[in-house]
């Protein structure tokens, strides 16, 4: 401390406190205990009895009355998908998940035996070869944990630039100069130098120029034609197998292609890319070979689309190719850059089909030796084996489509109907029947009666078993959210306003219409839209939040045809959006987009659209047999890979000079794969658990046991709240109170406390409470303790959720929100457990309990959506009550039934609550509710 700190206001010194959560399985460290706590509560949840819910997440399970398991059955853990040493003796085998909820038929030639370095197979039980073991302080080419921590800090994290690092480096040098200590680094040139030279994730930049080859004019030669085109990629033979290699994703990978079935009524379901019938078919073809037998398939997944890194300063465009393979069950993918390109001239446009075809075959080369004869490559579980590559589907939007598919503008990539009639069935596009048509017709011919570029040939014929326009896959973001939903229907309702009401009374509607939009309470994850949809800049998250709100706010101002558009598309969208898909849910799907293509016909009959034979939307009729193909959509969808443009291009592209930034991207993008690699190394390596001053703190006390003099900081673990379970408790939802209570004195609390011991103590007086004298209940002269929020943990794998699909959000009842206005929210309440969907819950909200009564016995015929109204008793007075925490399910968003009303312009939405007679369910607020509140 400074001899002059005394004329200076007190300040805390830096805490070292560091308390290790204490799960088995978590490495996190905290500075309070009462962030520690905080954390369990919320990542490692006790839960002494599962409540049950009318929803159950996985599917119905076996009779229990069949005690006797078959020869065939085999436990099987589905996060950890058991490798077989040698082929099942019968292709049926039956593997069944936690609970035998399912099983699952693995493919017989193909069984990712192990094998060694040797392509020799493995005798069943064979431990791996030992790897390469560093020792436990090798932090090379840091010399330390702290080096490697600050490295990993200033490049990845914080981005820092390079003269801020110096200042940085600067002002540490001299808060050490005193102590005569080393700095991690001398400057950036040293940070950079010392990334640069870390030996893990090293694969190498790779570059080729292509050019125009063919006839050139005499005169006024255009640009494109004298220059020369850098295409960069990385190996992607390497990429590959370091995702094959990479521990953390051992338990993450599925080895063979499967069948999966629900246990108790044989029903098919497809989930993760493995479990379709696409990768089985590929499995059939490759086993033909003898040599392939006991090998891995591993899918390599493709997917590219531009992106806009600057429109002010030249409107600088990237053509990003990512890949990922179809084993690993969350996507992984990695980085490979196109070049940009100019013009408009037909010519181009010829030259840059032929341009992206060639890049595509001469990058993927290095994969094809093994798409016929097997490769040795080395998994994250330790074991070799066999691996036969193979390309999969092609994740694109529609105009990415048109360019890969070698197909004009307007026509399907996937099937030959016509432009003209999209909707018509038609057959699928092969390269058999295509290359047909080239011999047999002329270019203009093919181009203007099939809708196929005849002269372009498509990458894929430079591989085996590839065909571009079969492996084209769904893409939700483009055809669903941004396409069918926000670029069409959205867009017609103000051109059928616009036609059906003039322009004035159109913007009015329009205008009332996004003050619904703005007038929807809050809800956790639902984006608000404060002005309504009227802005110009759409991202994708944008519409899919509309989504979720926009349907209750045209109900009434437009037909009731329009309206059940909106709704079957709703459906349709949310159903191949889940995370397991069953044949129910087919037939689901199925029968949404029938009743879609029948009420969709109201925007023809009002003049809006002269056509439905919109690419984006004919692509619905696809979505089936996709499925069957590819799996769940939620896997194979642009929605993954956009994410990705803003840490492999964007970030990047802010962190260059802008002059030549290719090279400066690559370079970034290379030093973070490093980063990367050397973490999940020193992670296998058991090195980076807790912090930097927790391995501090921990080696200070425990230098004293070895018989060493060092000074020994006494660290005060805190109060612990509560020991950890070590078992993983599988649990459909739990509600927990808030830690801190209020002490409040509200007057008629103790009477609907007395109420709710007299019920809790008559579980079967059948009698409403309003009819029982209130000389019958119980006394209670304690002090009663009132929580401003309540935390909600549930199984939800279909929306963005944590580790095992569980989700939490906070229900939240306090009178100032963030020092504002009150927030008190809805819920679903468990009242009927053996009934399915809204019949077997209740609405309430936590204002105390106010009920909510449920208007009809089944849901809104146009929106979908179930209707509640506040419940009021025969006296006119709230219908309030006190339930039990564990009756609580999760959170409930409601949104008004605004019918032909008008909304005030001062409505605010945390009074939407307040503010009308009924309400509808939301069941498009996420994947959770659309599948509990049916």
């Amino acid at each position: 401390m400074p001899a002059n700190a005394t004329k200076y206001c007190p300040r805390p010194d830096h805490s070292t406190l560091q308390l290790p959560c204490g799960h088995p399985s978590c490495q996190r460290y905290f500075k309070t205990a009462a962030g520690r706590t905080k954390h369990r509560l919320s990542a490692h949840p006790i839960i002494p009895q599962p409540v049950s819910a009318p929803c159950p997440p996985f599917p119905e399970l076996l009779d229990p009355g069949n005690d006797q398991q078959r020869e065939d059955d085999v436990p099987f853990n589905a996060d950890e998908v058991p490798r077989p040493s040698s082929p099942p003796a019968d292709v049926n085998a039956k593997f069944y998940g936690p609970g035998k909820q399912f099983y699952r038929n693995y493919h017989k030639g193909l069984d990712g035996r192990p094998c060694d370095e040797n392509s020799v197979f493995l005798s069943p039980g064979t431990l791996p070869p030992p790897l390469v073991e560093h020792p436990a302080d090798d932090w090379t080419p840091f010399w330390n944990r702290i080096e490697f921590e600050a490295a990993e800090f200033l490049f990845c994290k914080d981005q820092m630039s390079a003269s801020h690092i110096d200042t940085l480096l600067d002002l540490w040098a001299a808060t050490l100069a005193k102590h005569d200590d080393h700095l991690p680094f001398a400057n950036h040139r040293d940070l950079y130098q010392t990334i640069d030279s870390i030996p893990l994730g090293d694969v190498p930049w790779q570059n080729f120029a292509v050019k125009f080859c063919g006839d050139k004019l005499d005169v006024d030669i255009p640009p494109w034609m004298n220059g020369s085109y850098d295409v960069w990629f990385q190996d992607p033979c390497e990429v590959v197998r370091n995702m094959l290699a990479n521990p953390m994703y051992a338990d993450e990978m599925d080895y063979q292609p499967y069948c999966e079935y629900a246990s108790a009524t044989d029903e098919r379901q497809w989930k993760d890319f493995m479990s379709a019938d696409w990768a089985w078919d590929q499995a059939d073809e490759i086993s033909k070979d003898p040599d392939t037998v006991g090998a891995t398939f591993v899918p390599v997944i493709l997917s590219s689309d531009k992106t806009t890194v600057s429109v002010g300063t030249g409107n600088n465009e990237y053509y990003p190719l990512y890949l990922s393979i179809g084993n690993v069950r969350n996507n992984v993918h990695r980085f490979l850059a196109m070049p940009k390109m100019h013009a408009e001239d037909p010519k181009f446009r010829k030259f840059r089909r032929q341009l992206f075809h060639s890049s595509l075959s001469k990058i993927l080369q290095p994969l094809k030796p093994g798409m016929t004869k097997p490769e040795v490559a080395r998994f994250g579980d330790g074991h070799f084996c066999h691996v036969v590559y193979g390309l999969g589907p092609y994740i694109t939007d529609y105009e990415e489509q048109v360019l890969l598919g070698c197909i004009v503008k307007r026509w399907c990539a996937r099937c030959l109907a016509s432009r003209l009639n999209l909707d018509d069935d038609a057959l699928d596009h092969c390269r058999e029947y295509v290359d047909a048509l080239v011999e047999e017709g002329t270019l203009l011919e093919i181009w203007d009666d099939y809708g196929i570029v005849g002269d372009i040939v498509p990458f894929t014929n430079d591989f085996p078993r590839a065909d571009i326009n079969r492996l084209i896959a769904p893409d939700l973001l483009h055809q669903l959210i941004k396409g069918a939903f926000k670029d069409h229907l959205v867009d017609w309702v103000e051109k059928y306003l616009l036609l059906t009401h003039g322009k004035r009374e159109a913007q009015r509607i329009m205008d009332n219409i996004d003050r619904r939009i703005a007038a929807v309470a809050s809800f956790t994850g639902l984006r608000r839209f404060p002005e309504g949809r009227g802005f110009k800049q759409w991202t994708g998250d944008d519409s899919k939040a509309l989504m979720k709100v926009y349907l209750p706010a045209i109900e009434g101002h437009l037909p009731q045809d329009i309206v059940r558009a909106f709704r079957t598309l709703l459906e349709f969208c949310y159903l191949v959006r889940r995370n397991i898909i069953t044949e129910k849910t087919l037939t689901k799907i199925q029968d949404a987009l029938a009743r879609f293509h029948h009420y969709r016909e109201a925007f023809r009959d009002a003049g809006v659209v002269p056509t439905f034979s919109l690419p984006r939307q004919h692509s619905l009729k696809h979505y089936i047999q996709l499925i069957r193909l590819f799996g769940a959509p939620n896997g194979l969808c642009s929605l993954i890979t956009e994410s990705k443009h803003i840490k492999a291009v964007k970030e990047p592209w802010r962190r260059s000079s802008r002059f030549n930034a290719l090279g400066q991207m690559l370079r970034t993008n290379q030093r973070l794969d490093k980063l990367a690699a050397l973490r999940v190394d020193f992670t296998r390596r058991n090195m980076v658990s807790g912090t930097c001053l927790s391995a501090v703190v921990m080696a200070l006390r425990i230098a004293p046991l070895n018989g060493s003099n060092a000074n020994v900081l006494d660290v005060d673990e805190g109060h612990d709240d509560g020991e950890v379970d070590d078992e993983s408790t599988v649990l459909q939802a739990d509600v927990q109170l808030a830690q801190t209570p209020l002490e409040l004195n509200i007057a008629h609390l103790p009477n609907l406390l007395r109420q709710f011991l007299f019920e809790q103590k008559h579980p079967n007086d059948t009698r409403d409470i309003s009819e029982v004298s209130e000389f019958h209940f119980p006394h209670y002269d304690g002090g009663i303790s009132v929580f401003n929020s309540a935390s909600s943990r549930f199984y939800s794998p279909s929306d963005l959720s944590g580790i095992g699909g569980m989700r939490m959000e906070y229900i939240c009842a306090c009178r100032q929100w963030r020092n504002g206005h009150a927030c008190n929210d809805c819920i679903f309440i468990n009242m009927k457990p053996e009934l399915e969907g809204m019949q077997g819950f209740d609405i309430a909200r936590v204002l105390f309990i106010w009920w909510f009564d449920t208007v009809g016995d089944s849901p809104d015929e146009d929106t979908g959506m179930w209707i509640v109204q506040p419940a009021y008793r025969a006296n006119h007075s709230p219908h309030m009550s006190i339930i039990h925490i564990d009756s609580i399910y999760c959170a409930a968003h409601l949104i008004p039934v605004y019918g032909a009303q008008f909304v005030s312009h001062d409505l605010k939405y945390y009074q939407s609550y307040d503010s009308f007679r009924a309400y509808y369910v939301n069941k498009y607020a996420d994947h959770h509710a659309f599948e509990i509140a049916f």
